[in-house]
Formats: C-alpha cells, sequence, structure tokens
C-alpha cells in the first residue's frame, strides 16, 4: 500500500526541472555536432569533404546500430543508485571529455587525422548512447502517471530547446572571438570546452535532482535480447510509435537540411538564415508549457493531430509565399515551429506508456530496449531524411554557388514544404492506429500496480 502510494506521489517542479537539464546537456553537445562538426573536421581540422561525409555515415550507422545493445545492457543493471541514474554519474565526465577531443586539432599526419577522427567521434557517439537512451527512459521509472509524464516531457523539450539556441548563438560567437586572440583551431577547443564542461555539470545535477519511483519485481528484469522481438508481436502502440518517429524524424531532417537553401536561393537573403533559424525554434518555445494542459482538455489523437496540422498549414505558407513576402514567410515559419514543438513536446512522452504495455503484456519491463528501440527508429530516418533533400536539388537542377534556374527553385520548394507536408500526412494516418488511449491507459496501469505489488510482496516473503 506505501509503495502504490510513493508511485503516485506527483512530480515536483525541481524535479522536473533538474531532468530537463539532462536534455539541456545532451543538446549542448548534440547540437554542435550536428551543425558544427562537419564544418570543423573540413574547415578547421583540413579534412576533406568526401572523407568527412563517409565517416558521417560510417559512425551514424554504428550509432543506431548499437542502440538496442545499450538498451539490453541498461536493462541488466540494478545497482544502488537504480537501472538508469548511474549512467548520468558515470558517463557525464567521459561525455565532456570526448566532446571537447572531437573538436581538437593535434598535429598529424592526413591518414594520422583520419584515424584520429574517427576514434574520437565514434567514442563519442557510443558515449552520448549509454548517456541519453537511459536518461530518455528514465521518465518510465520516475512516474507511472501519464498526465506527470506528459509534463516531465514538457520540461525535457524545453530545455533540449533552449540547449539548441544556446548553441545556435554561443557557439559561432565564442569561436570568433576566441580566434581573435588565438588559432582557429584553439578557438573551436576552448568553445567546445566550455559548451562540454556546462554539458557535464548539467547531467550531474540531473543525476541528483531525480528519482527512481517505479518498483519492478525481480522476474519482470530478466530479460533477454530476443524479448524485444516478442514485443513487436504484442505491443502495438510501440510498433506504431516506432514508425511514428521514423516519420517524424525524417520530416526534421529534410526541414533542418532545406531551410539554409530556401532562404538563401529562393528568397535571395542569405544574411536572413539565423533569423529563420530563431524563428524556427523560440514560436515553440512559447507553446510547450502549454502541452500537459491540452493534453488533460484533447484525446491523444487529438492532440498529435492537432500539432501535425498546424505544421501543415505553416508548411503552405512558406510554399505559397512569393519570395517576397517575408512578412509571410516568417510567420509561416513561426506557425511551422508551434506545430513542430508541439509534436516533440508530447510524442516523447508516449514511450513510457509503450514500456507499460509491454509489461503488462509480457510481465517483463524492458524501459531501456524500448526506449533504445525507438531511438533507432529516429536514427534511420534522420539517416534517411537528410539523404532527400539532396536528391531534390539534383533531380532539380540545383548548382551550389550561383544564381539557380526556376525548376532548380521549385524543387527547392517542393523539398523544404511538399515533402514535409507528404510525410505529415502519413504521421497523421500512422496515428490512428494508436489504441492505447488515456482509459485503456489507466485501466492498464492500475492493473499493473495491483499486480505488481502483489508480486513484490511476495518476493518480501520469500526473502
Amino acid at each position: 500500500m506505501n509503495q502504490t502510494k510513493k508511485i503516485d506521489t506527483s512530480i515536483s517542479t525541481r524535479e522536473k526541472i533538474g531532468y530537463g537539464f539532462g536534455d539541456f546537456a545532451c543538446n549542448l553537445v548534440y547540437a554542435s555536432i550536428s551543425s558544427y562538426l562537419l564544418f570543423f573536421y573540413t574547415d578547421v581540422f583540413g579534412l576533406t569533404s568526401s572523407a568527412a561525409a563517409f565517416m558521417f555515415f560510417i559512425v551514424r550507422i554504428l550509432d543506431a546500430v548499437s542502440d538496442p545493445l545499450v538498451g539490453m545492457i541498461i536493462d541488466k543493471t540494478n545497482t544502488k543508485y537504480g537501472k538508469f541514474r548511474p549512467f548520468l554519474l558515470y558517463g557525464a565526465v567521459p561525455f565532456a571529455i570526448l566532446a571537447i577531443l572531437c573538436f581538437s586539432t593535434p598535429q598529424l599526419s592526413e591518414g594520422g587525422k583520419m584515424i584520429y577522427a574517427y576514434a574520437t567521434y565514434i567514442a563519442l557517439s557510443v558515449c552520448y548512447t549509454f548517456v541519453n537512451v537511459p536518461y530518455g527512459a528514465l521518465t518510465s521509472a520516475m512516474t507511472r502517471d501519464q498526465h506527470e509524464s506528459v509534463s516531465i516531457t514538457t520540461y525535457r523539450t524545453f530545455l533540449a530547446n533552449i540547449g539548441q539556441v544556446v548553441v545556435a548563438f554561443c557557439v559561432p560567437l565564442l569561436a570568433g572571438q576566441f580566434s581573435k586572440t588565438m588559432s582557429i583551431g584553439q578557438s573551436w577547443q576552448l568553445t567546445m570546452a566550455i559548451i562540454a564542461i556546462i554539458g557535464g555539470i548539467l547531467l550531474l545535477i540531473c543525476f541528483k535532482s531525480v528519482e527512481e519511483r517505479v518498483q519492478v519485481p525481480a522476474s519482470h528484469t530478466k530479460i533477454k535480447f530476443s524479448d524485444i522481438f516478442e514485443q513487436f508481436k504484442v505491443n502495438s502502440p510501440l510498433v506504431v510509435l516506432s514508425v511514428f518517429f521514423f516519420v517524424i524524424y525524417g520530416v526534421k531532417s529534410v526541414v533542418s537540411a532545406t531551410g539554409i537553401y530556401y532562404i538563401t536561393y529562393y528568397v535571395g537573403k542569405p544574411e536572413l538564415v539565423k533569423w529563420y533559424s530563431a524563428v524556427g525554434t523560440f514560436p515553440a518555445l512559447l507553446i510547450i508549457p502549454f502541452i500537459p494542459w491540452l493534453s488533460r482538455k484533447l484525446t491523444k489523437k487529438q492532440l498529435m493531430t492537432l500539432s501535425i496540422a498546424t505544421d501543415i498549414i505553416g508548411m503552405l505558407g512558406l510554399f505559397l509565399s512569393p519570395s517576397n513576402w517575408l512578412a509571410t514567410i516568417f510567420i509561416s515559419r513561426g506557425i511551422a515551429s508551434v506545430g513542430n514543438g508541439m509534436i516533440s513536446a508530447f510524442m516523447w512522452a508516449l514511450i513510457p506508456e509503450t514500456i507499460e504495455y509491454g509489461e503488462w503484456k509480457t510481465n517483463k519491463r524492458l524501459g531501456g530496449m524500448i526506449y533504445s528501440l525507438v531511438c533507432f527508429f529516429f536514427k534511420c530516418g534522420n539517416a534517411l531524411g537528410g539523404m532527400i533533400p539532396g536528391i531534390v536539388l539534383s533531380m532539380s537542377g540545383y548548382v551550389a554557388k550561383q544564381a539557380q534556374t526556376p525548376a532548380a527553385l521549385h524543387g527547392i520548394l517542393i523539398a523544404t514544404a511538399i515533402i514535409p507536408i507528404c510525410l505529415y500526412s502519413i504521421s497523421i494516418v500512422c496515428m490512428r492506429f494508436y489504441n492505447l488511449d488515456k482509459e485503456t491507459y489507466a485501466r492498464i496501469s492500475k492493473e499493473l500496480r495491483e499486480r505488481n505489488a502483489a508480486e513484490l510482496e511476495k518476493e518480501l516473503v520469500y526473502e
């Protein structure tokens, strides 16, 4: 009885903020890698663009494949700090050190530089997985309450977006300032040292702030790798959510890649790229705090449909606006940002309930493996989405650093707006098959709590 009460206790604002610091930390490094590492390799470290591009492909494949394996390791972990929190504690320092090493420029031969870049980037990717997967799965151990999960994820998403904003503005600013008194290589290393150390400290704060409340019978933690395939047979919400993440992150990748082309060539004002990026982030920060309230007023399908429809309206605005209608373009970008922020804030809150559903079905709690599986799908979507703009631009006759033909400009418009709209339409259909509504989840969660409480009592008696 005491245990049930403890599990149902609401999470304090302080703990939610502490948890959100974890994704703030992860995004400080992840956004730096995504936005600046390729430029650093080619323009600072001296790698060729083809060698760097191939390395990115190899590392991303290894990163995606490693996710389920890391998930299994997490699910087999059991320490005095819990199942998930130890990875934040012991991963914080290596995470920061490897991030700094990735942006360092040791004096090496051309071959030595390639070996160094591969070694540090792969090591950072593996370390990131060991930190980020248990961090994400941690919500399933903090509470069983769906509304609390949404609230926790809202804090996480808000602070993650703050991390992206910090990286977008501070990294180039600091690197530029430091380069006035030192070499460009040293300026990037010092910039990343500041970012990485802050990230490491935030991870430690996250570890200290959160608590793993949900207790699980020992029999539910005896798992093997093949259990994930059983989940695909019986856990239909997980299957739907995996496909949904694949599609949504495909869209995100397309949108991230095409924005600079849209502003530079279609609008013809490259000096506005940073502001276009900012408008793609700030409106989301304003809507994210309202997601818990919306989740109480709307069904899951209604909320997700509203979010995607809002993003589609913004995309249509970008497609239909003449290139000189700057106000309409930036308003459309802001509307799309609101929709995207709503999607991001809510979709991650659905993962803990698929973990609960899987445990209810199989008596095995695969928190780490299920979260890592969803990560595998979104990384695959990210990789596929990253290819689409290049293919469309190539087919439309795009030529870099030149005035574009009408066909090329139309190709940029298609890649910027129409392809995301088509993918979003698929995601709306996908969510129609998500059958874990609020009432069903509440019933399952209650049954699971009662069943686990009885099993835990038996384990105490046998001890």
